[in-house]
């Protein structure tokens, strides 16, 4: 129980409450990350104390949002080694979450993940996410579309406002400057039919690091064209 203790001051920080259960899911869920990272490219971050505040903490800090409290259901878009879409169903079971990763060996170490620390609430597609855009079971599906992909607010906008539907959100897991990103990236929003609501800042408990959540409410269905393939997703940002 060596971090139950400091999860479980993050959590309380966003009006959530750990129990034992939950922790010992994301210490398995740890085990798992660490083993299989030796096989496969999951994460640069293998310290058990790292992995504890810099993904699973960081991801359970999205709940500052209420969005992620009353949601139904929610897409992670990219989601690599499962974040922060697996501990956000760990902490609300009752939640539909789809972790959607183009490799199919990351889309594997997540149903051994999913299978071994029992969730039941998890769905995982192996797909690109511009594909899955184009799904009829996927597109404007989703009360949240999240992601921590490393990508411009443009780019990520492109692939995950499609997902969601009118009157939910897109909240991307950004670093700490954003401004000029937000900036290039409103007319795309826009475009994509939403509309920038709010960015949160999030304080990670015993670092120095600081997020933010970006937060875009889906007022329009978006263009069908969106999201384009993806070499023009990235080389040809929407402005």
């Amino acid at each position: 129980m060596k971090f139950y203790d400091l999860m479980s001051k993050s959590a309380e920080d966003v009006g959530l409450q750990l129990s034992k259960e939950q922790y010992e899911k994301f210490i398995d869920y740890m085990k798992l990350l660490q083993e299989w990272n030796e096989k496969i490219n999951l994460t640069a971050i293998i310290d058990d104390e790292e992995i504890i505040k810099k993904h699973f903490i960081d991801s359970i800090k999205a709940f500052k949002r209420d969005e992620f409290k009353i949601a139904r259901s929610l897409i992670d878009v990219g989601t690599g080694a499962g974040f922060p879409g697996l501990p956000i169903a760990i902490m609300r079971a009752d939640l539909n979450v789809t972790l959607l990763d183009s490799l199919n060996k990351r889309v594997s170490f997540l149903n051994t993940v999913i299978n071994r620390i029992g969730v039941s609430n998890v769905t995982t597609i192996h797909s690109r996410a511009e594909d899955g855009a184009k799904d009829v079971k996927l597109r404007e599906n989703f009360d949240i579309a999240t992601s921590r992909a490393v990508a411009n607010m443009s780019v990520l906008s492109e692939l995950c406002l499609p997902y969601v539907k009118v009157g939910g959100s897109f909240i991307a897991l950004k670093g700490p400057s954003v401004d000029q990103e937000i900036i290039e990236s409103a007319n795309a929003i826009k475009i994509l039919g939403g509309k920038i609501l709010e960015i949160c800042e999030i304080n990670i408990e015993d670092t120095e690091l600081k997020h933010n959540l970006v937060v875009v409410k889906k007022m329009d269905r978006s263009p069908k064209e969106y999201p384009r393939r993806a070499g023009l997703i990235s080389k040809n940002p929407i402005k």
